[in-house]
């Protein structure tokens, strides 16, 4: 577990430090950048909308070792993320979505304080 301020160049270091981690277990290269896709969309959703002021969010990631990543990021802010539905041309509001598209399984449980997002991606 990682925790990073809620700082957009943060999604960058969540991402490399993940990047690290997985490569230290073996993961092969050509399967990161899905799961880099789904980190960066979670991350940045914790950017953006997890900001508390003072608060950190963190990022988690687990591998079984045989074809599941397990990605986990935990901000302050209390309510649940909702898919949104983003017009073809819109620049915001498709995060979730990626993600649901990408993912094996994903889904939120809420923590004492705020709400963890988490996600499986398959490789």
């Amino acid at each position: 577990m990682r925790r990073f301020a809620p700082r957009p160049p943060s999604v960058h270091r969540a991402r490399h430090a993940a990047e690290a981690a997985l490569c230290g277990w073996g993961v092969a290269p050509a399967s990161l950048p899905l799961v880099m896709l789904v980190l960066s969309e979670l991350a940045t959703n914790a950017v953006r909308h997890g900001r508390v002021p003072g608060r950190y969010y963190e990022v988690r990631i687990a591998y079984d070792a045989e074809k599941l990543v397990g990605i986990e990021v935990s901000d302050p802010r209390e309510g649940l993320p909702v898919v949104g539905e983003a017009s073809p041309d819109a620049e915001r509001g498709r995060g979730l979505a990626i993600v649901e598209a990408f993912a094996e399984a994903w889904g939120v449980r809420e923590r004492i304080v705020g709400k963890t997002v988490w996600a499986r991606v398959r490789i």
